[in-house]
């Protein structure tokens, strides 16, 4: 294994397995981290955690303990994955784990750039873009877990690290990666460990990448990872795919934007039926339930919990901050392990917690990266009978959960 990656969550880590296998690496995916070692082949090997929203030192634990397996199976250089909006609170948890697994390795100028052009996020002097509106007026503001309230990188890691922020702006990346990597060095001559590095085209995580090469710590989204494969030789192929017969379901716990439209959209052409978070928390719908009516639909049936945000808040005054998403997280893995065992073959997932709760319902150990479906979404193998798409939030066209079954099928 070449590169060792880290991944704060389910649908961010099969992102950026995609990413490099694009580039030609051999890449695979580990949900939580392995008991024995990986295949000879494996060049890239990205251990996906559940550890975004966790208490701050259960992610530094988790981390590190991913980390020491990395390292034994030869890694020499590692990859913190976190979301491209950069998804955390004054807490942490992208601050206390970029500090642990730096010191773990004793690595500095470590980049911190979670910019992701192709999903429209950038960063242009130290502040992160979502398409044509700052972070805090994208939506994110109102997350329900991690509520965004400032676009400035800098400023909202320096409250999660104990080490300085310093700053790559976009001139020096337009100049290349001699000049990044200038760059990287001045900022460290002046005491900054963590570096946020402007990026705004794809152009630009490329020279970042090759800036990159040597260093032991890169942390950022998946698309500051473009340039990583060719330092290690590789080149970018088709990624092989055999699509998969049977039936298909697709379950949606994202409350953003992108996913509420594409909720609606699905539903013109498909059945859909919501899930209330007070019914599943006083009991009067169970996983039960929806496996039924999953299994009896027909087409790409959609079961989701998606509400705006003043839904949310209605429902996080009655019940609390967290009660409402663990119910809805145990719901949707319930769900999709009884909905599986009763032979669907294709399962489609929206939001990051909902993706990584289905996958460890289903006992899923290894994931095998298959095409992509939408900018930093491939299909996913589990088994000869079972394949997936796990959607960050945000990303994805309207017609994703069509597009993504048609790919899944081996159709596209």
């Amino acid at each position: 294994m070449l590169l060792g990656c880290i991944g704060d969550d389910f649908t961010g880590s099969s992102d950026l397995a995609n990413t490099l296998a694009k580039g030609g690496m051999r890449a695979v995916q580990y949900n939580g981290i392995p008991d024995g070692s990986a295949g000879d082949d494996v060049q890239a090997g990205v251990v996906a955690l559940k550890s975004r929203s966790i208490d701050p030192a259960d992610a530094v634990r988790l981390s590190l303990a991913a980390l020491d397996w990395l390292k034994s199976q030869g890694c020499k250089q590692f990859f913190f994955k976190y979301c491209s909006t950069f998804d955390s609170t004054a807490k942490g948890n992208i601050g206390p784990v970029a500090d642990a697994l730096a010191e773990a390795i004793n690595a500095y100028k470590v980049i911190i750039c979670p910019a992701f052009p192709g999903t429209g996020r950038s960063i242009y002097q130290g502040h992160l873009f979502v398409k044509d509106s700052l972070l805090d007026e994208s939506g994110m503001q109102n997350h329900p877990l991690t509520p965004m309230s400032d676009p400035d990188i800098r400023r909202w890691l320096a409250p999660q690290t104990q080490y300085q922020v310093g700053h790559v702006a976009a001139e020096a990346v337009f100049a290349g990666a001699a000049t990044i990597a200038q760059g990287l060095s001045d900022q460290h001559k002046v005491g900054k460990r963590h570096i946020v590095v402007d990026a705004i085209r794809d152009e630009d995580l490329v020279e970042i990448g090759k800036a990159a090469k040597g260093l032991p710590l890169i942390t950022g989204g998946s698309g500051v990872a473009l340039g990583l494969p060719a330092n290690f030789g590789c080149t970018t192929g088709i990624v092989p795919w055999k699509g998969q017969s049977g039936k298909s379901i697709a379950l949606s716990g994202s409350c953003s934007s992108a996913t509420r439209a594409q909720v609606a959209r699905h539903a013109t052409i498909y059945p859909t039926r919501q899930i209330i978070a007070a019914d599943v928390i006083e009991g009067r719908v169970t996983p039960a339930d929806i496996a039924d009516w999953l299994i009896e639909a027909d087409g790409i049936p959609l079961a989701y919990s998606s509400a705006d945000p003043r839904a949310i808040k209605q429902v996080q005054e009655e019940y609390g901050l967290e009660k409402p998403s663990d119910a809805l997280e145990s719901f949707f893995a319930k769900t999709a392990k009884l909905a599986v065992e009763r032979g669907v073959t294709r399962v489609i997932t929206a939001g990051g917690e909902t993706s990584g709760a289905v996958v460890e319902g289903l006992g899923l150990n290894t994931l095998e990266i298959g095409p992509e479906i939408d900018p930093g979404v491939p299909a996913l193998r589990a088994s000869s009978d079972l394949v997936l798409a796990l959607k960050s939030g945000n990303f994805g066209a309207e017609e994703f959960f069509e597009k993504a079954d048609k790919v899944l099928r081996g159709e596209a």
